[in-house]
């Protein structure tokens, strides 16, 4: 398969800051050379330094979000597979936009659901998943070039367990579908059901057990380990169309034994293998 692997190389308005180094050090640890021997044609962009000179944490991010919906585009229209290595998860707001996609699958310890009105910090992370499905950010989002909000009802929010009052009391109100790892057949016939026909899968990598694989410093016990993760994802992938992935939220500073690597490449190399044979 012809991949493009795009890096977005920021954390929360900083270039090569925190997970903003992630997306380096996959690369570092040997993506590109494990996507190349299981025989993928493999591209590398970079979006480089976007937004403004004071990184300012919301503008630099929809700058970045501006420039991966570019790239994402540009990948898909060479025929290239899009995979976006990125700091934030805000990012996938511009990967979906430049894939077109109507559906997404949001693999997260958090539920990225807050709004400005609900944040206790403000952290512009913190609603992510709620930018994506148009509940907040909406028109810094309509300004990302192809962006159109996501129906709840076309969104799995897969192992998110770490989950804020007002996160909680909003899935009330909304028809996202939840799961966990293993048990995805339901999620994905719902999917179907709502109408799904590309759809944009967000890794985020803290979604593991940490007792298994810790990515970043955000740390809250539960989740999948890595092959149970890989199972879930591939079963998802088999049932319906994926145009496009997004690995976030790799701060390397927490992998001192460099584990994440290896298993990124894994878990790419049989999501595009499923992706490729579907």
């Amino acid at each position: 398969m012809k991949v493009s692997l795009i890096l977005a190389s920021y954390d929360s308005g900083h270039y090569h800051g925190g997970m903003g180094q992630g997306p380096d050090a996959l690369i570092s640890g040997g993506l590109v050379d494990a996507l190349t021997l299981a025989g993928h044609d493999v591209m590398v962009e970079d979006i480089g330094r976007v937004g403004d000179g004071q990184e300012r944490e919301i503008a630099t991010g929809f700058a970045v979000c501006n420039a991966v919906s570019g790239e994402v585009r540009m990948a898909r229209d060479r025929g290239r597979f899009p995979i976006v290595l990125a700091g934030n998860c805000l990012t996938s707001a511009g990967a979906v936009a430049g894939e077109g996609a109507d559906a997404i699958i949001w693999a997260d310890q958090h539920g990225d659901l807050n709004t400005p009105e609900t944040s206790v910090y403000g952290f512009l992370d913190g609603m992510a998943l709620s930018t994506v499905l148009g509940l907040c950010w909406r028109p810094m989002a309509a300004a990302i070039p192809g962006f159109r909000p996501i129906d709840p009802a076309r969104c799995v929010l897969l192992n998110a367990r770490d989950l804020d009052p007002a996160e909680e009391k909003l899935l009330e109100t909304l028809p996202v579908i939840r799961m966990e790892c293993p048990g995805v057949a339901q999620a994905t016939e719902k999917l179907k059901a709502a109408g799904a026909n590309s759809v944009h899968m967000h890794l985020d990598l803290d979604v593991h057990d940490p007792k298994a694989l810790q990515a970043n410093r955000y740390v809250t016990s539960g989740g999948p380990n890595p092959e149970q993760l890989r199972d879930a994802a591939c079963a998802m992938a088999l049932a319906v169309p994926v145009v496009g992935i997004t690995v976030s939220a790799y701060d390397p500073a927490f992998d001192a034994q460099a584990d994440v690597p290896p298993l990124v490449g894994q878990l790419l190399n049989d999501l595009l293998a499923t992706i490729e044979g579907r």
